[in-house]
């Protein structure tokens, strides 16, 4: 009996060590939305666009050293929006730096969406895009104040953006 207590004290042991992730980075995917609006974009809106909308999930994959620093950083957007003049085509999308309501900003990941990819088939669609490479270092800033930062979607009628939204980290 005694050494069956001492094998499960041993084997509680063991566990609770590798139950441990506080000292170990993590690689777990890290998920973002964006609720998008013609209303968001600080320009106006062109050519009956402004009825829109739609919504971006953003799937940060990460790989971090034994410090917990980003090594690698990848993307997947998956995108949906409805509402918009039957046909409309989109012709870019991005990551851009900046809070809500603030002028165009920086792009800091491209989704490499061209124009001509997507017509909006009846007003409404998407697109996805998988394994976007972008530097690490803006992956960290971008987890560090995700309100920071917005998805937002280009057409031809409003090259500047057609619907915007803040990433809120899931």
């Amino acid at each position: 009996m005694r050494r069956v207590a001492s094998l499960l004290f041993a084997v509680a042991l063991i566990a609770a060590g590798c139950g441990s992730s506080s000292t170990s980075p993590s690689n777990a995917p890290v998920v973002f939305t964006a609720q998008l609006l013609p209303s968001n974009e600080p320009v106006a809106i062109n050519g009956g666009e402004t009825s829109g909308s739609g919504s971006a999930t953003i799937t940060f994959n990460l790989t971090k050293d034994s410090g917990g620093t980003i090594t690698s950083a990848t993307a997947n957007f998956n995108v949906t929006v409805t509402g918009f003049p039957s046909t409309t085509a989109l012709s870019a999308a991005h990551i851009h730096i900046g809070a809500a309501g603030s002028p165009q900003g920086t792009i800091v990941v491209n989704t490499t969406l061209i124009s001509g990819e997507v017509t909006l088939t009846n007003g409404a669609g998407g697109f996805q895009k998988l394994g976007i490479g972008f530097d690490p270092a803006v992956a960290q800033q971008i987890l560090n104040n995700p309100a920071g930062y917005y998805f937002n979607v280009h057409s031809s009628a409003n090259p500047a953006g057609v619907a915007r939204g803040q990433l809120v980290k899931q």
